[in-house]
């Protein structure tokens, strides 16, 4: 039975989290630095709906701990998971008691030596704040939902939307849900949780095309229904090797009927359409794909060089592509079709050209000090054409003129997923012939710039070819890698109040 609360008029509420996907199949590591985490009054500045002068901020009072978010990346290093997570701890110690906390996460981080480490830190938080705290946690749809971390959580939910534009909409619903919670001293609410044996990319699954954007669009209709405060449909995330790693669905609200219907409707209809999921553009080797793109009069044309995205976990240094894209006799001379190549972080090249100045004609090296598996540092002469200091995540970015083609080279990784990071550097991305981004599907800036686009399936820690990675701790029967795997089981499992002890093994 659900168990009465008392309302709070104006409750305190706690936020923290750590977010980052962490591909398992990249060599790569994630230290501390990378998560830029804020501490205190700072928190509150990510969230745009905490400003002064907004309703949530009269509702409750917000008390900002720690939350970090990364680029996503490799496998977290065991120390800096346990520095953050010590840290974040402390802060929430420090606190007066607290009636609730807001957990932002991610939901696909992995960490060296730990299996499910938001739920991890999660149970950490709960033996600090006490059984008593509502937890409401927010997601993205490509993390992972283990039983524990259901449990853990009072609320949870996830964007509805891929590529995610929903993502600032899909946190301020949790906070609000969290904060009706508490002030209307509801109970709380009845979960239910089913694990989907499904792990597709994030690039098979764009709510843009069919099948997806039906199999969401179901969310909001069994979010409707009497009795149900959310609905959550997680795709998961492919490029990590852990038993949780799999879609899952999470129905969340005051009646057990409703929310069991609801998570099993939305179950069904995933699984179903698994067979149907394809990629969100056409796919080709990269060869294909600028054969296709020269031979085209669509401009700009654009080729997400997908292996290697460091939005999706990628090590961001891969060189394969670079290298035959500056190998096509297409682009040797200056003349040839304006290509821009989006990037490859190269320190020691970034200071070359960056001593040398614009203008300068440079021979430097880039790429490969993380993952060298595909392909080696690339040597590449050309004129230096910009020179740009101070960006959060490559900290000074160069361009290098090499023949018909502009290389982006970071002095750290960054992703390139608006059409300022282009003209930032002095480059016209709507007057280029080409433009290749280490990305899967664009973003929407890009897509909406873009005239001509196809996915080149390039290797890399975040290959498409999901069955090719070498998966060995998922949980098996799992589709696509067993494809005539046996019906499953897609009953609605009631997973109890966090307060109550949860029994049995994870399924």
């Amino acid at each position: 039975m659900p168990q009465s609360r008392t309302a709070v008029a104006r409750p305190l509420i706690a936020i923290a989290g750590l977010g980052i996907e962490s591909s398992t199949f990249s060599p790569a590591r994630t230290e501390a630095p990378a998560f830029h985490p804020l501490c205190g009054a700072g928190v509150l500045t990510r969230y745009p709906f905490l400003a002064p002068g907004t309703p949530l901020p009269d509702a409750a009072e917000w008390r900002g701990a720690l939350v970090g978010k990364a680029l996503p990346g490799g496998t977290v290093t065991a120390a800096a998971f346990a520095g953050l997570s010590d840290e974040l701890v402390g802060r929430l110690a420090a606190m007066p008691p607290l009636d609730g906390l807001w957990y932002d996460i991610h939901g696909a981080m992995t960490v060296d030596g730990v299996d499910d480490a938001e739920a991890v830190l999660l149970a950490r938080i709960r033996a600090t704040v006490g059984p008593d705290v509502i937890v409401s946690t927010s997601m993205d749809l490509h993390g992972n939902v283990s039983r524990e971390l259901a449990h853990m959580s009072d609320l949870i939910t996830c964007y509805r939307m891929a590529p995610h534009e929903d993502h600032m909409e899909t946190k301020e619903r949790a906070a609000r849900h969290l904060v009706d919670l508490l002030t209307t001293g509801a109970p709380r609410p009845v979960k239910a949780w089913i694990p989907v044996p499904v792990l597709l990319a994030g690039e098979q699954t764009s709510t843009r095309i069919e099948p997806a954007r039906s199999v969401y669009a179901a969310v909001d209709d069994v979010e409707a229904t009497d009795g149900v405060t959310d609905a959550a449909v997680w795709v998961g995330y492919a490029w990590a090797d852990e038993p949780r790693n799999r879609a899952a669905v999470v129905v969340t609200g005051p009646s057990e009927a409703a929310v069991t219907a609801g998570a099993e409707r939305l179950a069904r209809g995933f699984w179903e359409a698994r067979r149907a999921f394809a990629f969100v553009a056409p796919t080709g080797s990269l060869d294909e794909c600028l054969d296709e793109a020269l031979a085209s009069d669509a401009r700009p044309y654009f080729i997400s060089d997908t292996g290697d995205n460091p939005t999706a976990g990628g090590a961001g240094d891969v060189t394969w592509g670079l290298e035959r894209v500056l190998a096509r006799p297409e682009f040797k001379e200056a003349s040839g079709p304006t290509v821009i190549y989006a990037s490859v972080p190269g320190p020691d090249a970034v200071e070359a050209a960056e001593k040398a100045g614009v203008g300068a004609t440079v021979t430097v090296t880039a790429g490969a000090a993380v993952d060298d598996r595909h392909a080696g540092p690339l040597t590449m002469t050309g004129v230096v054409h910009t020179v740009r200091h101070g960006d959060r995540d490559a900290e000074t970015e160069v361009v290098l003129r090499v023949g018909s083609v502009h290389v982006i080279i970071t002095r750290l990784r960054k992703p390139y997923h608006h059409e300022h990071d282009f003209t930032d550097l002095a480059l016209d991305p709507r007057g280029a012939d080409i433009v290749l981004v280490k990305i899967g599907y664009l973003e929407p800036e890009l897509f909406d710039m873009s005239v001509g686009w196809k996915l080149a399936l390039t290797p890399g820690g975040v290959d498409q070819d999901l069955v090719r990675l070498g998966h060995r701790r998922i949980r098996r029967p799992m589709f696509p890698f067993d494809p005539d795997m046996a019906e499953p089981d897609l009953t609605a499992r009631i997973i109890p109040p966090s307060n109550t002890p949860l029994t049995g093994e994870d399924e």
